[in-house]
């Protein structure tokens, strides 16, 4: 049987998916909160805790304070193109990112 994490993730995206009934919907809700309760759902959420790496986690933050320059690049024949920041970020998140970098001491 697969993760309950990813069970959840894919009850999630039935229930942002337009072509889907909202019967559908609503039994991707129930199965959600059903999901959440059983122990292993957060005995799974636990792992993923224990093995995040915080140089990548430090490096996610930095790259959402810098979302509003070009900050990813795209490979093609060996030129690097930049690409447009991602708009979505709130300056709340950036304050946020910056909040955990200056507490880790990693900038």
């Amino acid at each position: 049987m697969s993760l309950p994490t990813r069970q959840i993730g894919g009850h999630k995206a039935a229930i942002n998916n337009p072509r889907v009934s909202e019967e559908a919907k609503e039994h991707s809700r129930q199965a959600i909160e059903e999901l959440e309760a059983q122990p292993e759902t957060q005995e799974t959420r636990a792992g993923y805790e224990e093995d995040k790496d915080e140089v990548r986690q430090n490096a996610g933050y930095k790259a959402t304070l810098k979302s509003e320059c070009y900050t990813f690049s795209c490979y093609t024949d060996r030129i690097v193109t930049p690409v447009a920041p991602d708009p979505n970020v709130s300056e709340e998140a950036k304050e946020h990112a910056k909040d955990i970098l200056e507490e880790r001491d990693a900038f």
